[in-house]
């Protein structure tokens, strides 16, 4: 099944929406690392949060995509990775995501913002 970015990006947003994350920030890291094109971020409130958000995006997008992620963390759940080549998202705990601070490793990328209605817009 073919896919492309910008597709799976939605996708992955709506379905953490979903499940009430907050604090989504896309990152287009594709001028600046081979790793991926996209780091998506979400922050969830607790450890059984974080894990009902990436279980809801990993759900979806095998749904809507046909996709199978290569993930860490979920049984954790204080910061669940999920690879999907192109797209790499993160669902971190709160208290996780301030220390890690990927916004700031990551500071010359591209910044995308998530509105409430779940649309992606650049900044």
């Amino acid at each position: 099944m073919t896919f492309s970015p910008r597709k799976l990006l939605d996708t992955i947003v709506k379905a953490a929406e979903n499940k009430k994350a907050y604090d989504a920030i896309i990152l287009d890291i594709s001028r600046l690392s081979i790793i991926a094109d996209y780091f998506v971020i979400f922050s969830g409130r607790s450890v059984t949060h974080v894990q009902a958000i990436a279980e809801e995006i990993i759900e979806e997008v095998a749904r809507s995509h046909g996709l199978v992620p290569r993930q860490e963390g979920l049984r954790g759940g204080q910061w669940v990775l999920l690879d999907y080549g192109d797209v790499v998202v993160h669902v971190f705990r709160e208290q996780e995501r301030q220390f890690y601070n990927l916004e700031r490793l990551w500071g010359n990328a591209r910044v995308q913002t998530v509105d409430k209605r779940a649309s992606l817009s650049y900044n």
